[in-house]
């Protein structure tokens, strides 16, 4: 098998694989250790998980900060331990069709822009240097405290009446946009609690990460069967599709490559900018907030 050049592989993870998991075959795949990934999926979810390969693993700490956008379905009238269909019922006071469709609005409109969110107690969050939800497992009450994250968009599609086990429910489609660091898992749940009947995850579907959506991303099932190099999006337009860009000029290029300072193409600009070459390839990630530019990252000339 040939190794895998670098670049980033956007892989559509399914459901009962950890994002570790994913990593883990990934590295046999591409024939190589240098393999991670821009922020996990839970077990259950399915959808874009972007890895990153070779020297692509330095571009992944710039796209955890992306934005993200996700399908799916919460179920009102029951609450869980995980805020989450994998954890145990711990409410199931049930929920009224007619009663949810008449609050609805207003309680997506509270979910929406800038929020204080608490995040679920099942969370990778550490306090103490243990993660959270490892302690939520030893039997301990963990409640983390709100940050504030951003919901971009807060869309409601099918509402559909059921029944689980004597218990009315009702499973709503909701399509969001959020920032890094939200969590779907606690807007279904604040969102059975705005509607005074509890809410849990019942469905996950990540649709993008930044510039990568499904159109991009490779079933696992498919990967594995390929014979040879792995899809990779290079390295130079794998920045272009995550970042703001800038071409060098050769000059500006050397100096990049000896770490010396370039003047910023747009001073104030946030967020990493790529700088690519007159000959296509990246030679940097940028900080272009002062007048000049310095190198978060550095990629030589191979």
């Amino acid at each position: 098998m040939t190794t895998t050049p670098d670049g980033l592989l956007i892989v559509d993870k399914p459901s009962g694989w950890t994002s570790h998991d994913v990593v883990a075959r990934s590295r046999r795949l591409c024939q190589t250790r240098k393999v991670g990934h821009a922020g996990t999926l839970d077990p259950m979810a399915t959808g874009v998980l972007v890895l990153g390969v070779g020297r692509a693993t330095r571009l992944l700490t710039y796209l955890v900060g992306c934005d993200k956008a996700y399908a799916a379905t919460v179920r009102l009238g029951q609450a869980t331990v995980t805020d989450d269909a994998e954890g145990e019922v711990v409410t199931a006071s049930g929920a009224d069709l007619r009663v949810v469709h008449a609050g609805l609005g207003e309680a997506v409109a509270a979910l929406t822009g800038p929020i204080a969110q608490r995040p679920s107690a099942v969370s990778a969050i550490k306090i103490a240097g243990e993660r959270a939800y490892h302690r939520v497992r030893a039997g301990e009450d963990v409640e983390l405290p709100a940050r504030p994250v951003h919901v971009a968009a807060f869309e409601v599609g099918q509402l559909r009446a059921a029944e689980v086990e004597g218990v009315p429910v009702v499973d709503v489609d909701i399509e969001v946009t959020v920032s890094s660091g939200t969590y779907v898992r606690a807007l279904a749940r604040d969102l059975g609690i705005a509607l005074a009947c509890g809410g849990h995850l019942t469905a996950l579907r990540r649709t993008r990460v930044g510039g990568f959506g499904l159109d991009a991303a490779h079933p696992l099932n498919e990967l594995m069967a390929i014979e040879g190099p792995m899809p990779v999006i290079p390295l130079a337009q794998a920045a272009a599709a995550a970042f703001p860009t800038r071409t060098l000029s050769d000059q500006e290029e050397w100096k990049v490559g000896v770490g010396q300072r370039i003047a910023s193409e747009e001073p104030g600009r946030l967020g990493p900018v790529a700088a690519i070459t007159n000959s296509g390839r990246l030679a940097a990630l940028l900080d272009e907030q002062a007048s000049t530019a310095r190198s978060l990252v550095v990629f030589p000339g191979e």
